[in-house]
């Protein structure tokens, strides 16, 4: 049976799509057939970023609106077999997506043998946000560790918590706490948040921390997703969080500063 994970936000440019796709090719790097959706209906950014834009011909829209099947619009990755892309419309507005057209989707999803759907919501508590959350299984908010991101996340834990389908039953979507960007040195220096004061302030576990660093927007820019060059922290850290997500335990790397060792303070390395 398909899990659906919405992979959400309450504030824009935290790195929300960045994290989709990369969880989207660890999963299927891991063996799980895997299908990735973009919700932000108007600006489409998750094409760009799994490297497949030229390929888009139908859209999610068309899909509710019956103006193509599945089999027309998922993208397949071309780094795996088993990952899919289903690109949000550039052109129609917000209200083009309705809740009944969303669950068929979803089903003909999990009818197709997809172990994982994730929803690549937009930023925010509007219609797109909550039709991505409303049928989760799993929420990965996305968080970048200062004050404004963590008060916009902690309004939208109070919409998984009273405003999805899990909700409305009695159960609870489980939540993982994904922080990005984050700087041990900046931590250190008391100019951003540290994992325990986020921790504290959400209630949430973390399933993931992904340091600051170049690579991410350079591995964007280059359409392949960051999780992909295992020789940057980044993409180690995501590689960490997705083995997180499928139950494996492991340790939190990149959450300290390195101490220099004495030959690199003597020679400036």
């Amino acid at each position: 049976m398909a899990e659906i994970i919405v992979v959400t936000s309450g504030k824009g440019g935290v790195g929300k799509t960045t994290s989709s796709a990369s969880i989207a090719c660890g999963l299927a790097r891991a063996g799980k057939k895997t299908v990735v959706i973009d919700f932000d209906v108007g600006l489409r950014n998750l094409d760009l970023i799994m490297g497949c834009e030229r390929r888009v011909v139908y859209d999610f829209v068309n899909v509710v609106n019956g103006e193509a099947n599945l089999k027309q619009a998922l993208i397949k990755d071309k780094r795996f077999d088993n990952l899919h892309v289903l690109a949000a419309s550039q052109t129609r507005d917000k209200d083009a997506l309705t809740k009944e057209g969303v669950e068929k989707v979803l089903k003909d999803l999990a009818d197709e043998g997809f172990d994982y759907i994730l929803c690549d919501s937009p930023a925010g508590i509007e219609k797109g946000a909550f039709l991505a959350m409303y049928f989760a299984d799993r929420a990965v908010v996305v968080v970048n560790p200062e004050v404004s991101s963590v008060r916009d996340s902690d309004r939208i834990l109070g919409l998984l918590s009273s405003k999805t389908r899990k909700a409305e039953a009695g159960e609870r979507v489980k939540e993982h706490l994904l922080l990005t960007r984050y700087s041990p040195k900046r931590v250190e220096a008391g100019d951003m948040l540290s994992i325990a004061d986020v921790q504290e302030i959400l209630g949430l576990e973390v399933v993931g921390v992904i340091p600051e660093s170049p690579e991410v927007l350079q591995s964007s820019n280059a359409g392949v997703p960051v999780i992909l060059d295992e020789a940057s922290p980044a993409g180690q850290a995501y590689t960490d969080a997705v083995a997180r997500i499928l139950g494996e335990e492991r340790p939190m790397r990149f959450t300290t500063v390195e101490k220099k060792g004495f030959f690199s303070k003597m020679f400036g390395g």
